[in-house]
């Protein structure tokens, strides 16, 4: 992700919406994991991983 610095006068702030809605669907995803990333590692202090998922199949006698 590039870093980009913008100063302006609070008056004449635009909208974030806007900036977002510029960007590409693919650039939007990439940058939501981004910031997922970040928080897990904040708040967990770990990268996350897949959780295990377990099937219990009942199986008649033969």
């Amino acid at each position: 992700m590039e870093k980009v610095i913008i100063k302006t006068n609070i008056k004449q702030q635009t909208s974030d919406f806007q900036y977002w809605q510029q960007q590409t669907p693919k650039k939007r995803l990439e940058t939501l994991e981004q910031i997922r990333q970040e928080y897990h590692q904040y708040k967990y202090n770990a990268q996350p991983r897949l959780q295990r998922v377990y099937t219990i199949i009942k199986r008649q006698p033969s």
